[in-house]
């Protein structure tokens, strides 16, 4: 590192696609990883750290699907989560590599883009554009190696960034059809200001099968002054350590990308050499039980590890495996297992009564509680106890009912207190929405006032007297219409129940 910018003058492994996208650089001298699985996230950026990584990239993430997530404290992970509304983690990291992390996304649009990096930016070291995936999932939207085709596109999200944020900006690309082309692009890519360059030395079109161009990465990096980091030679180029240099040269790269390799097994970035294969991925198991990895990411990356040895004993076991207990059981890891669950559900089980007493301390002792909960199913179509609160408050001339809802850190559920004339109502549970917390503490409040909360077994509910009143009254008018002579009689009304449109009709 110098100050808060990022030495790319090193070694850097990249592999861009919807699989898996690795980066590691040499930084003050030494070989360091950077794992970009789409998979794998958290676990293996760490394992990365061990091995001796200064820098480490996320994998690829869609500009639309950060725009939707919210940045989350978890205190039972010590992490930082950016959590969609599904409630579903799409980016983790954590305050040790909070200055080596840099975060890759994929990008059609300069603004969406500007405003995924600004929503990190204080948590990550900084920002990556991918350009070279040449999935049909980033394609279609006009991302990946799609952008590759627009120049224009390219230096406005580039430029955008580069004067939109503080962090550095990178991107990675393919190399074009022509040599013209691609030094034309990458001189282009040059004057926005970006702090590297990394180029995937194969065309869109190519796998990894087709042998990299290693003299187009070589005439790109001989073209522009900035760091080109050289992506592409995995396997048929970089087995061991000391290739990592040969595949330098050869491109004459700043650095150089690797992802398969790495993949396989990580110590390919240790100078003494490889570590035994179960070693690494016992490593990484414990990494993905500590920071709650899903079982089927953590899966998928040791069976990328295990390779041919699928067919194995453990391979089979680690292929039936159908949970994070039964991953570890087939490596040895069950009682790190139950240690180490048992420890984080301690964690947040303390920091939930915590969270109990700060919420019971600021409601106050004048709260009136009851252990509640929403069920819609309970609730005709389009009543909810908020309507007949909101009702009554209105009959009785009363101001309309304010809630104020807050959210736990520890496992981000909610809670919500109604006020109503000066009283207040909650309930005693927490609900995984505001919605439903705000329902309950209306209940709450019905309830402890002896009014009907609309429920299906309530015919006292004036919401649903109100409903049945103005249905019979449809009724009414239709069965008054007349016939005329020659026609068929109208058809009874087909009522689309739950609606307050009462002139919706099905007829003839």
């Amino acid at each position: 590192m110098k100050g808060d910018k990022m030495d790319f003058t090193s070694y850097t492994h990249s592999r861009g696609g919807m699989i898996v996208n690795s980066l590691t650089l040499c930084y003050q001298g030494k070989v360091i990883l950077a794992p970009m699985v789409r998979v794998g996230t958290l676990p293996m950026r760490l394992l990365a750290l061990d091995y001796g990584a200064d820098i480490v990239y996320c994998e690829e993430l869609i500009d639309i699907k950060m725009l939707q997530c919210k940045r989350v404290v978890n205190e039972v992970l010590d992490t930082i989560d950016f959590v969609a509304p599904n409630e579903r983690v799409v980016f983790r990291t954590c305050e040790r590599e909070q200055n080596k992390v840099v975060f890759q996304m994929g990008s059609a649009d300069a603004e969406r883009a500007l405003a995924v990096a600004r929503l990190v930016e204080n948590d990550v070291a900084g920002i990556d554009i991918n350009m070279g995936c040449p999935k049909e999932y980033s394609t279609k939207g006009g991302m990946g190696a799609a952008l590759l085709s627009d120049p224009d596109k390219i230096e406005k999200i580039l430029s955008t960034l580069v004067k939109g944020i503080c962090k550095p900006v990178t991107c990675k690309i393919r190399i074009l059809p022509s040599l013209e082309e691609t030094l034309n692009l990458v001189k282009r890519i040059e004057r926005t200001g970006v702090a590297a360059i990394a180029v995937h030395g194969r065309k869109k079109e190519e796998r990894p099968q087709h042998p990299v161009h290693c003299d187009i990465i070589k005439a790109i990096a001989e073209a522009v002054s900035i760091p080109v980091i050289a992506n592409g030679g995995s396997h048929d180029h970089i087995k061991v350590y000391s290739d990592l240099e040969a595949f330098r040269q050869m491109t004459s790269a700043s650095s150089v990308m690797v992802a398969r390799a790495a993949m396989w097994n990580p110590s390919i970035f240790r100078k003494e050499g490889l570590q035994p294969l179960e070693r690494i991925m016992q490593e990484y198991i414990k990494y993905a039980v500590r920071y709650d990895n899903h079982y089927t990411n953590t899966k998928y990356c040791l069976c990328q590890m295990l390779r041919e040895q699928l067919e194995t004993p453990q391979g089979k076991k680690l292929h039936a495996a159908q949970s994070s207990r039964e991953i570890c059981e087939a490596f040895e890891l069950g009682s790190f297992y139950e240690r180490v669950t048992a420890e984080l559900e301690a964690k947040a089980a303390s920091l939930r009564k915590e969270a109990q007493e700060e919420w019971d301390q600021d409601a106050g002792p004048d709260v009136i509680q009851m252990a509640v909960k929403f069920d819609k199913r309970q609730y005709p179509p389009q009543i909810t106890p908020k309507m007949c609160l909101l009702e009554w408050c209105r009959k009785e001339k009363l101001a309309q009912p304010v809630y104020e809802t807050i959210q736990r850190p520890v496992d981000r559920l909610f809670r919500s207190i109604v006020i109503v004339s000066e009283h207040k109502y909650c309930s005693a549970l927490w609900d995984k929405s505001k919605k439903l917390a705000e329902q309950a503490a209306a209940i709450v409040c019905l309830r402890s006032l002896g009014l009907p909360e609309g429920n299906l077994g309530d015919p006292q509910s004036p919401l649903m007297h109100k409903r049945k009143v103005e249905e019979r009254e449809l009724w009414k008018v239709t069965d008054d219409e007349e016939t005329l002579p020659g026609e068929a009689p109208h058809k009874k009304p087909h009522l689309t129940l739950g609606t307050n449109n009462s002139s919706v009709l099905d007829r003839p």
